[in-house]
């Protein structure tokens, strides 16, 4: 039996169909899990992802609404059962505001927020608000920091698409700033063709902290990432003009299909997610 996996859906959701088929294609059974159902009805799953949209059409903050619904309850129990908990965008962001992650100092801690956009290059706001392009991501942790990173080796670059306007981690905690590094909570940061991290735009696009784009809880087992894996499922997804092997790939790809439809850098994190499950 494939592992099983529960897609949450809150209402305002739309990126539940293409993170439900990521999941299918690293060899789990997803389930579209509504956000009205019993929350004790999480139980019968072996992990969670929650997808990309805009809850309560962002309604207060992004997140903010969906993660005070009865079903977070239930991801709750589930993290701290040790469970893999993927959060992409506005998953991501419902993740961080129901102190999912980082949770260095506990589970009833809000240690971070996803704030607005805000590109700021040489001591300048240069730019703010909603933006979507393609960006390396750079493994920061050592393979096994958290279950979404076990075969990606420490230094490796995965292109990846990202589209929001509240993507920029940060927190006015120093502690909190220390635990991050420390702790080596940052799985995944936004980085040059080169695997440069900077945190100014257009490095980073967003201004996080540390250039921030995916960080998970202390065991590990909760990601909140802010670009879309799903969406770099297959190579076919990738830009062909996107420097690096995966954009070499792709344009050796051209015109066949196959080779197109082979796995893209987004798959490895739902790999991964696989391989935890089955080891655990």
């Amino acid at each position: 039996m494939p592992p099983r996996v529960a897609v949450i859906v809150f209402p305002g959701n739309n990126c539940e169909l293409e993170t439900a088929r990521a999941v299918e294609n690293a060899g789990m059974s997803a389930e579209l899990f509504r956000w009205n159902r019993d929350a004790k009805e999480l139980d019968q799953f072996d992990g969670f992802v929650v997808g990309g949209g805009f809850a309560y059409q962002d309604r207060v903050r992004s997140g903010a609404i969906a993660a005070k619904e009865p079903i977070m309850d239930g991801l709750a129990r589930a993290a701290e059962a040790g469970k893999p908990i993927l959060g992409i965008c506005n998953g991501a962001q419902i993740l961080v505001e129901a102190a999912l992650v980082p949770a260095v100092r506990g589970s009833d801690s809000l240690d971070m927020a996803l704030a607005p956009n805000r590109m700021v290059k040489n001591g300048h706001v240069v730019r703010e608000g909603y933006f979507t392009d393609w960006r390396n991501l750079k493994n920061l942790a050592p393979p096994g920091r958290c279950a979404f990173n076990l075969d990606i080796p420490e230094g490796e670059l995965l292109p990846m698409p990202f589209a929001h306007a509240e993507g920029r981690f940060t927190t006015a905690d120093a502690k909190v700033r220390e635990a991050l590094v420390s702790g080596r909570h940052v799985v995944f940061a936004y980085a040059t063709p080169s695997g440069e991290v900077h945190e100014e735009f257009p490095d980073c696009p967003n201004g996080s902290i540390f250039a921030a784009a995916a960080v998970c809880n202390v065991p590990g087992n909760v990601l909140a990432i802010m670009p879309h894996p799903e969406r770099a499922d297959t190579l076919k997804h990738v830009p062909s003009s996107f420097p690096g092997p995966y954009g070499l790939a792709r344009r050796r790809a051209f015109g066949d299909p196959d080779a197109l439809n082979r796995p893209g850098p987004g798959r490895r994190l739902f790999d991964s997610m696989r391989k935890f499950l089955r080891e655990n």
